[in-house]
Protein backbone atom coordinates (compact mmCIF):
# COMPACT_ATOMS: atom_id res chain seq x y z
CA UNK A 1 0.00 0.00 0.00
CA UNK A 2 1.27 3.48 -0.85
CA UNK A 3 0.08 7.06 -1.01
CA UNK A 4 0.23 9.49 -3.91
CA UNK A 5 -0.93 13.03 -4.49
CA UNK A 6 -3.35 13.07 -7.41
CA UNK A 7 -5.10 16.31 -8.43
CA UNK A 8 -4.01 17.84 -5.13
CA UNK A 9 -5.47 15.04 -2.99
CA UNK A 10 -3.41 12.52 -1.02
CA UNK A 11 -4.90 9.12 -1.97
CA UNK A 12 -4.11 5.62 -0.80
CA UNK A 13 -3.26 3.12 -3.51
CA UNK A 14 -3.05 -0.66 -3.57
CA UNK A 15 0.15 -2.38 -4.63
CA UNK A 16 -1.33 -2.47 -8.17
CA UNK A 17 -1.89 1.31 -8.17
CA UNK A 18 -5.68 1.24 -7.69
CA UNK A 19 -7.38 3.60 -5.25
CA UNK A 20 -8.38 1.88 -2.02
CA UNK A 21 -10.96 4.47 -0.89
CA UNK A 22 -13.70 5.14 -3.46
CA UNK A 23 -14.86 8.20 -1.53
CA UNK A 24 -11.64 10.05 -2.43
CA UNK A 25 -12.44 9.86 -6.16
CA UNK A 26 -13.36 12.95 -8.15
CA UNK A 27 -13.54 13.85 -11.82
CA UNK A 28 -10.27 15.76 -11.45
CA UNK A 29 -8.56 12.67 -10.05
CA UNK A 30 -10.01 10.64 -12.94
CA UNK A 31 -8.67 13.14 -15.48
CA UNK A 32 -5.19 13.05 -13.96
CA UNK A 33 -5.12 9.24 -13.76
CA UNK A 34 -6.30 9.01 -17.37
CA UNK A 35 -3.68 11.51 -18.48
CA UNK A 36 -0.95 9.39 -16.93
CA UNK A 37 -1.87 6.55 -19.29
CA UNK A 38 -2.50 8.74 -22.32
CA UNK A 39 -6.30 8.93 -22.28
CA UNK A 40 -8.23 12.19 -22.60
CA UNK A 41 -11.63 11.71 -20.98
CA UNK A 42 -14.84 12.55 -22.81
CA UNK A 43 -18.44 12.51 -21.56
CA UNK A 44 -18.73 8.91 -22.85
CA UNK A 45 -15.73 7.91 -20.70
CA UNK A 46 -17.47 9.40 -17.67
CA UNK A 47 -20.66 7.46 -18.47
CA UNK A 48 -18.62 4.25 -18.33
CA UNK A 49 -16.73 5.32 -15.19
CA UNK A 50 -19.93 6.22 -13.35
CA UNK A 51 -21.52 2.91 -14.40
CA UNK A 52 -18.50 1.00 -13.05
CA UNK A 53 -18.62 2.92 -9.76
CA UNK A 54 -22.36 2.27 -9.37
CA UNK A 55 -22.01 -1.44 -10.12
CA UNK A 56 -19.02 -1.82 -7.81
CA UNK A 57 -20.86 -0.02 -4.98
CA UNK A 58 -23.76 -2.45 -5.48
CA UNK A 59 -21.35 -5.38 -5.06
CA UNK A 60 -21.60 -6.52 -8.67
CA UNK A 61 -18.72 -8.42 -10.28
CA UNK A 62 -17.43 -6.46 -13.25
CA UNK A 63 -16.55 -8.02 -16.60
CA UNK A 64 -16.01 -6.64 -20.08
CA UNK A 65 -19.09 -8.55 -21.21
CA UNK A 66 -21.24 -6.95 -18.50
CA UNK A 67 -20.06 -3.45 -19.44
CA UNK A 68 -20.74 -4.30 -23.10
CA UNK A 69 -24.31 -5.24 -22.20
CA UNK A 70 -24.84 -2.09 -20.09
CA UNK A 71 -26.35 -0.12 -22.96
CA UNK A 72 -23.69 2.58 -22.52
CA UNK A 73 -21.09 1.11 -24.86
CA UNK A 74 -20.58 -2.14 -26.68
CA UNK A 75 -17.37 -4.12 -26.24
CA UNK A 76 -15.70 -2.57 -29.29
CA UNK A 77 -16.46 0.94 -28.04
CA UNK A 78 -15.08 0.02 -24.61
CA UNK A 79 -11.81 -1.05 -26.26
CA UNK A 80 -11.80 2.21 -28.25
CA UNK A 81 -12.26 4.28 -25.10
CA UNK A 82 -9.76 2.35 -22.97
CA UNK A 83 -7.21 0.70 -25.28
CA UNK A 84 -4.73 -1.92 -24.04
CA UNK A 85 -6.87 -3.07 -21.13
CA UNK A 86 -10.42 -1.71 -21.17
CA UNK A 87 -11.64 -3.05 -17.82
CA UNK A 88 -8.26 -2.71 -16.13
CA UNK A 89 -7.78 0.95 -17.07
CA UNK A 90 -11.42 1.99 -16.76
CA UNK A 91 -11.51 0.55 -13.23
CA UNK A 92 -8.27 2.28 -12.30
CA UNK A 93 -9.59 5.63 -13.57
CA UNK A 94 -12.98 5.04 -11.89
CA UNK A 95 -11.25 4.74 -8.51
CA UNK A 96 -12.44 1.20 -7.82
CA UNK A 97 -10.38 -1.90 -7.01
CA UNK A 98 -8.87 -4.01 -9.77
CA UNK A 99 -11.54 -6.45 -10.98
CA UNK A 100 -10.80 -10.10 -10.28
CA UNK A 101 -11.20 -10.83 -14.00
CA UNK A 102 -8.13 -8.67 -14.79
CA UNK A 103 -4.62 -10.09 -14.71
Amino acid sequence: MSEKTIAGVQVKLSDDGYMTDMSQWSENIAKELAGEIGIVLTPKHFEVLNYLRKEHAAGEALTIRKVGKSGIVDIKQLYDLFPKGPLKFSSLIAGIPKPTSCV
